[in-house]
């Protein structure tokens, strides 16, 4: 029977190790830096929407763009850590971040739908996979 032995060197081994030490903190960065494109890119986008080719002057109260952030990264029951990008809840007025978002995105009777949540997914898939990979390479380099 064949014997196979593979010496690393000692330098790799200790680099591999504290990489995954720090896994869980060097995924929790990377994602929010991900998330922080996403979300800029969503602003930008319900900014330029907001109150653009309304017949009557917009009543905006600015609400729904404050409410706008990330989530803290968190584990679900498999161990896949998640961040979300949303509206945070309630409103003063009593009504939902998620409904006024919605008929924004997708209009109703009378208003037609304006959507700046799907163009922001598309147009920020790149940079938020580069700004991602970007802080795995520094942290990594850190080690």
């Amino acid at each position: 029977m064949a014997e196979v032995t593979v010496k690393l060197p000692d330098e790799f081994l200790k680099k591999l190790t504290r990489l995954g030490e720090q896994t869980d903190a060097i995924c929790t960065k990377m994602l929010e830096a991900g998330a922080g494109v996403v979300e800029a890119k969503i602003r930008e986008n319900l900014q330029a929407v907001i109150g653009s080719g309304t017949q009557e002057p917009s009543r905006s109260t600015g609400e729904l763009l404050q409410s706008l952030g990330s989530s803290e990264v968190r584990q679900d029951a498999g161990g896949v850590l998640n961040i979300k990008v949303g509206f945070a809840e309630p409103r003063s007025d009593g009504e939902s971040n998620a409904k006024i978002a919605n008929i924004i995105e997708y209009g109703k009777h009378g208003q037609p739908p304006k959507p700046f949540l799907k163009p922001a997914k598309t147009a920020s898939r790149a940079a938020c996979t580069a700004a991602m990979q970007q802080t795995f390479e520094e942290e990594v380099g850190k080690l």
